[in-house]
């Protein structure tokens, strides 16, 4: 048990937030609030419901899980580690800061379903469990985000374009799904993702440097070819 939590102690990292991120969010959920500030944009009315995309909506916990599992059991490069969770870290404590700055809600979801279905069912038990409250940004957008940055930055899966297709395909799925269950308005979406382009220049630095050498460098080559 000693060799096991001495081998994977750097766990203990993104466990201890977690608890501690749980406990914020909960109070944040629970504390009295006189008045929210209501997110909506004309485009949020373009947007149909439609209740398919639970499934992955859902698969969000499943990814973000195995992702983390395989970064501190699997892959044995532990700084790629450190740059996945404190990226985590960062923007879900910036959520978390925004939410008791600015409280933020919204009235998107419907009261009635076109349909009933299975699929229907599991968004009435997500509407029960899951408050339209302290949703900016959107934490599913960033998260997924943020976890396709590592898998994709990660050396030991560069010769995997399997795993970087499927990530991709379900990161968009995903962030899609919070807007056609109506969990999310595009301005948590947009804030979402631009966070998690903040959190992919601050933590992976190198990728960026290297895009834009290799810019800097097929300009000169086609100015060249020009002359």
């Amino acid at each position: 048990m000693k060799q096991f939590l001495s081998k994977y102690r750097h766990g203990l990292v993104i466990g201890i937030y977690s608890i501690l991120y749980i406990l914020a969010f909960h109070y944040l959920e629970s504390r009295p609030i006189h008045s929210y500030h209501i997110v909506h944009t004309v485009f949020d009315d373009l947007i149909p419901f439609c209740e398919f995309f639970i499934i992955p909506y859902l698969l969000w916990f499943p990814y973000m899980v195995l992702a983390v599992v395989y970064f501190i059991f699997f892959n044995k490069n532990r700084h790629e580690y450190y740059q996945l969770i404190f990226n985590l870290m960062m923007g879900m404590t910036i959520f978390l800061i925004v939410s008791y700055a600015y409280p933020n809600a919204q009235h998107l979801r419907p009261v009635e379903f076109p349909r009933d279905n299975i699929f229907t069912d599991v968004v009435r038990w997500l509407y029960k469990t899951d408050t339209p409250t302290n949703i900016l940004p959107s934490i599913h957008v960033f998260n997924s985000l943020a976890i396709h940055m590592s898998l994709t930055n990660c050396q030991a899966l560069r010769g995997k374009k399997n795993v970087r297709i499927v990530s991709f395909i379900l990161t968009m799925l995903i962030i899609m799904s919070t807007m056609f269950l109506k969990q999310h308005s595009v301005i948590d979406v947009c804030m979402g993702a631009t966070l998690a382009l903040f959190g992919h220049l601050l933590f992976y630095p190198e990728r960026f440097l290297s895009f834009s050498r290799n810019a800097y460098y097929n300009e000169r080559k086609r100015k060249k070819s020009e002359n």
